[in-house]
């Protein structure tokens, strides 16, 4: 695409471009079109109004730099700067996991236990499923109403996780963690951006910061990969930061770890929600239960796959 070519023309050439990348063909449209939005600095609408408008050389360099960069494989969200996430937009950089749809499961199931009100409605939770009912069937009586309810995010990164909860249950104090200085200098600016006030961050090794600090809900995305996993080196992943991928042969370090450390850090009938692989549901239960937690559940995400396991704690369990 050297030559300038109308915004209609512009759009299907790069559309085939991409679609020779192994790209779907929707996939490929819109990507293009989100990355001309990008160039230009407008909106979908404006693409569409201008679409016989033709593009000056500059446009047309500018938009061919970045399709160039998707063809190479950059994860379109690192290109734009920016991800969707359960109605948030946030922040990326190569510092950050990109957030994924299957992690609103995990939002979800913590909203679901710190809900304000008695009724099983809640106008903030849009995608609610019938297990997803009965988890706040089963919630704590405790955590009903107004009462504020202390959150802890483990492995914040972009923030997504800890921001989505605290923008949608402000009685909730959320606490967010992570190693990364960088991740979380991310994290405070979506914050800042999203006018979240309810969401403190501080850089820990998991629980290393915490001291004695004690919460009503965790929840944690952490890496669940195994290490020698082949779709490290494919896709997306070759981009994103290894260390917030893989977690050792079984890819259930990091979560071990978090498991045996969350008691010390959870107050009576708290709960520890975990994200996992699609085939990990069975593992981490065992381990959830190995530590001492009941009423242990898994919740499907939204492709019906495994993705997130909790656990109920009691004192009387240690």
């Amino acid at each position: 695409m050297t030559n300038t070519h109308s915004i209609k023309t512009t759009l299907l050439l790069a559309a085939t471009q991409l679609k020779a990348q192994r790209i779907d063909a929707e996939s490929a449209k819109l990507e293009a079109q989100l990355l001309l939005q990008h160039a230009l600095n407008v909106n979908r609408a404006w693409l569409i109004a201008h679409a016989d408008d033709e593009l000056n050389g500059f446009e047309m360099a500018n938009f061919n730099a970045l399709i160039n960069r998707r063809i190479s494989g950059e994860p379109i969200a690192y290109i734009l700067g920016y991800r969707e996430f359960y109605d948030l937009k946030l922040k990326i950089t190569p510092d950050t996991l990109i957030p994924r749809p299957d992690t609103e499961t995990l939002v979800e199931a913590a909203l679901a236990k710190i809900t304000q009100s008695d009724n099983n409605y809640s106008p903030s939770f849009p995608r609610k499923r019938e297990s997803m009912l009965n988890l706040n069937q089963k919630m704590d009586s405790r955590f009903r109403g107004n009462d504020e309810v202390s959150i802890l995010d483990l492995g914040t990164g972009t923030g997504a996780i800890a921001l989505a909860i605290a923008k949608n249950r402000p009685n909730a104090v959320v606490t967010a963690v992570d190693f990364s200085e960088a991740a979380l200098t991310i994290a405070r600016q979506n914050a800042h951006d999203l006018t979240v006030l309810n969401c403190q961050f501080l850089q820990s090794d998991w629980f290393s910061a915490l001291n004695d600090q004690i919460f009503d809900v965790i929840v944690s995305n952490p890496p669940y990969i195994e290490a020698g996993d082949a779709h490290l080196k494919q896709g997306d992943l070759r981009f994103e930061p290894l260390n917030a991928l893989a977690s050792g042969a079984d890819g259930l370090n990091d979560i071990r770890s978090i498991i045996n450390q969350a008691k010390n850090h959870l107050k009576s009938n708290g709960w520890l929600m975990l994200e996992h692989g699609y085939n990990q549901a069975e593992a981490v239960a065992d381990l959830l239960k190995q530590a001492g937690f009941s009423e242990i559940e898994t919740q499907k995400d939204l492709g019906s796959n495994d993705r997130v396991t909790f656990g109920k704690v009691s004192i009387s369990s240690f």
